[in-house]
């Protein structure tokens, strides 16, 4: 019996053999298509566990003929990252090396800018992968300089027939002949919230702990009871509760609010509702009550601090909160407006009196009574666009009358 985890024994060594992301690397994924014109560029990847982010990396890496090499931020220093541009010359080869860097979010900006040198002389191609949101983790420089995929949860459907293989590689290493029904397998991949390594993993401990046949009831002994039932076999009840989350909130209905984020919190999740809840804060409670975004940030820090069980406490405020504030979405609608136009190419040019670093032309607004006088900010071409309409509730209200009293007109 070998000690190696089954999920690197099966790890896929082609993009054919990759489960989930089609969009990157199925036949007309965006990477698959790059790779395919023998064009490798630094990338970062991001998104959950078990999606495939390094042995993508390890396969990009095989068809380039670049030699990979592996650091881990967590780890890491700056000396590990010398060393590796070091070695670019002395070992492996003209072809440079590819530099896969997991868990970037956790270098500091110093030694992210540490790395700018070697990917812009092209010593080093920089493959960096993280579980958060790049745009928030990653130095600006870096990313300017970098391609961001994005790679998501694997659907359960796709993960079975990973467990397949994974039944008949234990199978021929043990010599053995044993079964696992299809409802098992669907019943595991649901469960592994579509994460193919720990899909595989759980398999693997449910495959020594049967006797002939791999059962739902064998599997279940593997999985947290509080998660069982929670996540449908199609993999949507996950984001149905989600859903079922935000509508309930954004129609004030406390009672379904709570109830939902507790399903969700029943299934040991306490990062999906948090991302929720802080874009409910903006998206659907918004002006109305501007105050909610600071607050709904402050309990979900706090939840994220506390961890399960305690984290259900903030959280619960915070859905109820939200769903008995005020509602608006005129920000949103807003900002939706001002997109459109400028994905139809218009707004290219601001006015020049508010260019720097002249300024030629700029009126003070707060040297005249109110701290207002009529200017045109907008560019040219849409100067008389409306994006903003004040909502009807009493915070919005209240900024109208303002607006219009120092305006000295009627909207």
């Amino acid at each position: 019996m070998t000690n190696k985890p089954l999920a690197d024994v099966l790890r896929p060594t082609c993009f054919n053999e990759v489960v989930g992301q089609s969009h990157l690397i199925g036949e007309n994924g965006v990477i698959r298509r790059m790779i395919g014109a023998g064009r490798i560029s630094n990338m970062i990847f991001f998104g959950p566990p078990g999606t495939g982010k390094t042995t993508v990396a390890n396969i990009i890496a095989k068809s380039s003929g670049m030699e990979l090499y592996r650091l881990n931020a967590t780890t890491a220093s700056l000396a590990d990252i010398k060393e590796v541009v070091a070695g670019t010359n002395s070992i492996f080869g003209s072809q440079g090396v590819l530099l896969y860097l997991d868990e970037i979010q956790y270098f500091n900006k110093k030694q992210q800018q540490s790395l700018l040198e070697y990917i812009e002389d092209g010593r080093v191609t920089l493959i960096a992968s993280t579980t958060e949101n790049p745009y928030f983790y990653i130095y600006d420089a870096l990313l300017s300089r970098s391609s961001v995929f994005e790679f998501k949860s694997v659907q359960p459907k796709e993960v079975v027939p990973v467990l397949k293989r994974a039944l008949t590689s234990l199978n021929e290493e043990n010599s053995l002949s044993k079964s696992a029904s299809d409802e098992a397998l669907e019943f595991l991949s649901a469960s592994a919230h579509g994460d193919v390594r720990h899909a595989i993993t759980l398999f693997e401990g449910a495959y020594y702990a049967s006797e002939n046949e791999i059962t739902v009831d064998v599997i279940k002994e593997f999985i947290p009871s509080v998660s069982a039932g929670l996540f449908d076999r199609d993999g949507d009840v996950h984001y149905n509760l989600l859903s079922g989350l935000q509508k309930s909130i954004r129609g004030s209905d406390p009672d379904a609010a709570v109830f939902y984020l507790a399903k969700l919190l029943e299934g040991g999740d306490i990062i999906s509702p948090i991302r929720r809840l802080q874009v409910i804060a903006s998206e659907d409670i918004g002006l109305a009550f501007p105050q909610a975004g600071q607050i709904t940030y402050a309990l979900c820090q706090s939840a994220k601090e506390l961890g399960l069980p305690e984290a259900r406490i903030p959280l619960a405020n915070c859905a109820i909160m939200l769903a008995t504030a005020p509602k608006s979405n005129t920000a949103y609608l807003a900002l939706d407006k001002a997109s459109a136009d400028i994905r139809a190419g218009k707004g290219g040019a601001i006015p020049k009196h508010l260019e720097a670093p002249l300024f030629n032309g700029y009126v003070y607004p707060h040297d005249f009574p109110n701290d207002y006088v009529e200017q045109q900010y907008l560019p040219n071409d849409i100067k008389n666009a409306k994006y903003y309409e004040f909502g009807q509730n009493k915070t919005e209200q209240a900024a109208k009358a303002y607006w219009e009293n120092i305006k000295k007109k009627k909207l």
